[in-house]
C-alpha cells in the first residue's frame, strides 16, 4: 500500500526553516531545509521563502493542511500568534492555532506558551515558542513520561520543562549558551582562548562543573574570574579554558535547577547530539545517571497537534 501525504509540517525558528511532507502515520515522505530563520530571511520575504520551500508540495497536493511551529508565530515573525497560558495540554495548543493565507495556500501556526508571575512561589513570567511542540513530540514517543517528567532542551536558551498528567505545568529558561558566547567573544575571560587553537577537554569541563557545584547557594559570580586566574597560575591550559568556562556555566544551570530537590523525576534530553552529550556528562557529575536522550521530537509534536485540532484524522483526506 502506498504511503499517502497527509500534512505539510514545518519548524520555522530564528536561524532555520525546516519542512517535511508527512504520510498518514506522521512519518516523513520528504524533507527540505534552508537557513532562512526569521532573522536570516532573504529580503525579509516570508511569503517567498514559504513558496520556495513548500510551493512544490502545494502544487502537487493542494488540499493538504500545513502546520508550522516556532518563532514564525512570534512578534517578529510572519503572523503573531497569542500565547496560551501555562499549564497547557495539546488541547489548549490546538484551540490557539491561527490560520492565514500565505499566497501559497493556507498555513496554520502553533501558539507558544506563557507562564505568568506567581508571587507565592517567586515565579517570574516566562515564554516558549517551538519547545512546546518538542515536548509534545517526546510524550508521543515515550507515553510513560506523561505522568511526570523533566524535559531538558539544551541550546542558546536552555529550557527545563516539567510535565505532569500530560500537561506542561511549569518551565524555566537558562541563557547558558548565550552567556557562553558573550563571555567568549566580548570579555577578558575569552580573550586568551581567541589567540590560540582551542582543544576539547572533558577534564577541564569536569573541573568547571565541580567548581560550580561546590559554590553552592553563592553561585558562580565569585568563581567566573578563575577562568583567567587559573590560566595565570598555571593550573589551566589556555586552549582548555573555554571548556572550563562551559563547565562553570552549565554547572551553575544544573545547580540552580536541582538545588533543594530530594529526587528527580524521569529526565529526558532533547536536541543536538553533541550538546546533549555535554549535558549528560554534567548531569552524571551531579549524580543523575538515568537520563534518556532524544533527537528532534518536533515532527511527532506537530503531528499530535494536527491530529488534536482535526487537521488530520484517522479517516484521511
Amino acid at each position: 500500500m502506498s504511503r499517502q501525504p497527509r500534512l505539510i509540517a514545518a519548524d520555522w525558528g530564528t536561524s532555520s526553516l525546516r519542512a517535511w511532507l508527512l504520510d498518514d502515520q506522521g512519518d516523513i515522505l520528504e524533507s527540505r531545509a534552508e537557513p532562512w530563520g526569521i532573522q536570516q530571511l532573504p529580503d525579509g520575504d516570508f511569503a517567498g521563502a514559504w513558496r520556495r520551500i513548500a510551493g512544490g508540495w502545494r502544487t502537487q497536493y493542494p488540499a493538504l493542511p500545513a502546520l508550522a511551529c516556532g518563532m514564525i508565530g512570534s512578534r517578529g515573525g510572519w503572523r503573531e500568534v497569542p500565547y496560551v497560558d501555562c499549564p497547557a495540554a495539546p488541547e489548549q495548543l490546538a484551540e490557539g492555532l491561527v490560520e492565514f493565507d500565505t499566497g501559497t495556500g493556507p498555513l496554520t501556526l502553533v501558539p507558544g506558551i506563557m507562564q505568568h508571575s506567581n508571587g507565592a512561589t517567586a515565579t517570574l513570567p516566562n515564554v516558549m515558542r517551538g519547545e512546546e511542540t518538542q515536548v509534545l513530540g517526546a510524550l508521543e514517543r515515550q507515553p510513560a513520561l506523561r505522568d511526570e517528567a523533566l524535559l531538558v532542551m539544551p541550546g542558546t536558551h536552555c529550557k527545563w520543562v516539567t510535565v505532569r498528567d500530560g500537561r506542561i505545568t511549569d518551565f524555566t529558561t537558562h541563557m547558558t549558551g548565550e552567556l557562553f558566547a558573550v563571555l567568549r567573544e566580548h570579555s577578558i575571560l575569552g580573550r586568551p582562548a581567541r589567540e590560540v587553537a582551542t582543544e576539547a577537554s572533558e577534564a577541564a569541563f569536569g573541573d568547571g562543573l565541580d567548581v560550580a557545584r561546590q559554590c553552592g547557594a553563592a553561585g558562580i559570580s565569585g568563581a567566573l574570574f578563575s577562568v583567567r586566574s587559573r590560566v595565570l597560575a598555571g593550573e589551566l591550559a589556555v586552549e582548555h579554558s573555554l571548556e572550563y568556562l562551559s563547565g562553570l556555566l552549565i554547572g551553575e544551570e544544573l545547580r540552580s535547577v536541582l538545588v533543594g530537590r530530594d529526587s528527580c523525576p524521569p529526565l529526558m534530553l532533547i536536541g543536538d547530539d553533541s550538546l546533549c552529550r555535554r549535558y549528560r556528562l554534567a548531569l552524571a557529575r551531579f549524580g543523575i545517571d538515568d537520563v534518556q536522550p532524544m533527537a528532534d521530537a518536533g515532527i511527532a509534536g506537530l503531528w499530535r497537534i494536527a491530529h488534536t485540532a482535526g487537521l488530520v484524522s484517522d479517516r484521511g483526506h
